[in-house]
């Protein structure tokens, strides 16, 4: 049986380790015990420790045919760097914010895979991209996503799954997007719209960098853009407080001590964000394809709404998240694929099976996009 360690235990991270532990030998890693209470009822074993620590992570990976970093982002980079000089191939879903290239030469050297941003967004987006991409004149692409609680809750109406930190940089570094096949560089939180989702309602979209590694692979789409959805209004809370300093990482002193705003930030609004137990949520996202395919002006649309598993007590998001990335890692233990280097998702699909078995991996645990093509 082939050995996956796990490092990050959180709510993606667990469900990552419950679904490869129906297949696989699974080792789960995190620094905090408290993450393991639901991983100890499953098949999964666990140890407690710090992924940063070099000589811990070699004892823990060094049996492991591919290793899943779902890492916080501000550890993610250097996870990678470390996992790749440990010469493991990885699928990882930390979404750090350094490029991912530099790593590149390293991980060709020392024959490793290492699929990068293995998520729903990014990650599914990417994968659909690269597909038709490879089988396709694309000209327009067009990525709304959000993950939301059902509930709303004044003020923030958002719930976070993921570091408080790592969802302020949403907020806070500069949305990319590609039009008329140049680069636009704009401010996040910027250009909001108002957009319809059947069985939802109006929700609200802004421009966030979730493009990634797509502007560098796919230079060849004229128009690409990815934006975020929230419910409407919560976004001129966000710009307050970005403009007034608190998501700030420059030190300030208060009362002879010096601090990040963005620590205190985030130490405040991790328990107004933070999902509750039975709390629930849904995962949305709508991605539109258009171009020329044989001759012939097409459009694709996938089309995702998941809720949360009442069955399994599993969030959506920790979902879609989730099984993306053990249906990446189930590929490269199968063989499907096996090239060297920083792989970005949408590689992973230029072979024309692999994002048919993507989806068909999720549809069986209940993560269903809608497909339609006009």
């Amino acid at each position: 049986m082939k050995k996956i360690t796990v490092l990050g235990a959180g709510r993606v991270g667990s469900a990552i380790a419950i679904d490869l532990a129906k297949k696989f030998d699974v080792l789960s890693i995190d620094i905090n015990e408290s993450n393991f209470e639901l991983l100890n009822s499953q098949n999964v074993t666990t140890k407690k420790g710090d992924a940063t620590d070099v000589s811990f992570l070699k004892t823990v990976v060094s049996e492991s045919d591919i290793v899943i970093s779902a890492v916080p982002g501000f550890l993610g980079y250097q996870t990678l760097k470390n996992l790749i000089e440990l010469q493991k191939d990885i699928v990882d879903i930390s979404f750090f914010a350094e490029d991912p290239f530099t790593l590149n030469e390293l991980a060709i050297k020392n024959k490793v895979t290492a699929v990068i941003d293995a998520g729903v967004a990014p990650g599914m987006g990417n994968l659909i991209l690269g597909h038709h991409y490879a089988n396709m004149q694309v000209e327009d692409y067009e990525c709304l996503v959000g993950g939301l609680p059902i509930e709303r809750t004044w003020p923030y109406e958002y719930k976070a799954v993921f570091s408080p930190i790592d969802v302020i940089e949403e907020y806070i570094r500069p949305a990319r997007y590609v039009q008329n096949n140049q680069l636009v560089v704009r401010e996040a939180l910027s250009d909001t719209e108002l957009v319809e989702f059947e069985g939802i309602g109006t929700l609200e979209s802004w421009n966030s960098d979730g493009l990634r590694t797509l502007i560098k692979t796919m230079n060849g789409v004229p128009n690409m853009i990815e934006k975020t959805l929230r419910y409407p209004g919560t976004v001129e809370y966000l710009k307050v407080l970005r403009e007034s300093g608190y998501f700030s990482y420059d030190y300030v002193e208060v009362n002879g001590q010096k601090i990040r705003p963005i620590d205190l930030t985030a130490k405040l609004l991790f328990p107004l964000w933070q999902l509750k137990e039975g709390e629930e949520d849904f995962t949305v996202m709508r991605i539109i394809i258009k171009g020329t395919e044989n001759g012939q002006k097409v459009e694709y649309r996938y089309v995702l709404f998941d809720k949360y598993d009442r069955e399994t007590k599993t969030i959506s998001m920790a979902r879609t998240t989730g099984y993306t990335c053990t249906a990446v890692a189930n590929l490269v233990l199968e063989g499907k694929f096996n090239e060297k280097g920083i792989i970005p998702p949408e590689l992973v699909t230029q072979n024309n099976d692999n994002l048919d078995a993507i989806i068909k991996y999720q549809k069986e645990r209940g993560v269903i996009y809608k497909i339609t093509k006009s």
